[in-house]
């Protein structure tokens, strides 16, 4: 699958703009899988990437992958800053700030993704950077000089994407997460529908930053325990935190996975609000068909999976496939919240 943002990044060193010795130790932020990204697999590379997918595909290539980046700095920092202007400008100063005196920073970003904005964002926290675009993307780069370095500005940037208090102290939150500083009316509509009457051991797919389950456990006094299933450790680390009250109360386990490839189980009920994309803007319909596939799968006969998800998006053949009874419980605001029940017979 071609990745514009991944290609034009490594433009600089193919087309030898900027010069790297091959035992330079580099760290690359936000790293992805490619066809590109083997020019560095003979390097002292650490890859970083704390979403689940993009994790599993650097690892099937033969890549070492961290969650985060280790303390120590490094001949060359590569980053592709995400969309949100927040964890992006963070991920920049992090770069920046962990590239050693004389080092190289290398950034890239889609031109509708931010590209300019990454540009000048570098050239602020850094002093003069260099550029190429291709493929609709920006590269931009420059070489860590101590003395044009906009210290106070690092120190400012790299806490932007920092743990917080959001919803009155409510929940601990960070920007980059989905709808990360409120609750999206998608949730919010599915909260309102689970039932009290859910029991037993549960799954939450795609759990955030804990929202969902908490409502579960907050509502429903006979589940006894339940697992959060997130793609993005981000959020994960957080949603511990945010269902700290339940701790010794109710059993809870937080598995750090792309759900698509299966989860564990029975279960005696699924709550979910699936992602229905991952990278870029388009929307993605098999990322939650994967979901419903995955939630059949893993709950007991007789299981029932309660999802949210945009009224357009097409998830009824796929729930009609796996599950015996489907049932639309509300449709309002765009949102759709359905009902399933997994067959006793163990369809």
């Amino acid at each position: 699958m071609s990745d514009p943002a991944l290609e034009t990044l490594m433009l600089p060193l193919e087309t030898e703009a900027v010069d790297l010795d091959r035992s330079a130790s580099v760290l690359f932020l936000r790293a992805r899988a490619g066809l590109a990204l083997a020019s560095l697999k003979d390097l002292n590379l650490t890859c970083v990437q704390s979403f689940a997918p993009d994790r599993d595909a650097l690892e099937k290539s033969g890549f070492k992958v961290a969650a985060e980046a280790s303390h120590g700095q490094f001949d060359a920092v590569l980053v592709l800053p995400v969309r949100q202007r927040q964890e992006a400008r963070a991920q920049l100063a992090e770069a920046v700030s962990r590239a050693k005196a004389g080092g190289l920073v290398i950034a890239c970003a889609p031109n509708t993704e931010g590209a300019k904005t990454v540009e000048k964002d570098l050239s602020d926290l850094m002093g003069e950077v260099d550029k190429l675009t291709k493929n609709k993307c920006r590269a931009v780069w420059g070489q860590i000089h101590e003395d044009r370095v906009d210290t106070a500005l690092l120190r400012q940037w790299r806490e932007l994407d920092a743990p917080r208090k959001v919803l009155d102290g409510a929940y601990l939150s960070r920007p980059g997460l989905f709808a990360w500083d409120r609750i999206d009316p998608a949730s919010s509509l599915l909260s309102g529908l689970l039932p009290e009457t859910l029991k037993g051991r549960g799954a939450d797919l795609g759990a955030g930053f804990g929202y969902l389950a908490r409502t579960v456990l907050e509502k429903a006094p006979k589940v006894t325990s339940i697992d959060l299933y997130e793609a993005e450790k981000r959020a994960l680390d957080l949603a511990e935190d945010n269902l700290s009250a339940f701790k010794g109360k109710r059993a809870m386990n937080g598995v750090w996975c792309d759900v698509t490839k299966g989860i564990e189980g029975p279960y005696d009920f699924i709550v979910s609000n699936p992602p229905f994309h991952q990278t870029g803007k388009a929307d993605r319909a098999d990322v939650g068909q994967g979901f419903i596939k995955a939630a059949a799968a893993g709950l007991r006969p007789g299981g029932e999976f309660y999802m949210v998800a945009n009224r357009h998006l097409p998830y009824e053949r796929t729930l009609s496939a796996v599950f015996a009874d489907v049932t639309q419980l509300a449709d309002e605001g765009g949102y759709k919240v359905i009902r399933a029940v997994k067959a006793k017979g163990g369809r």
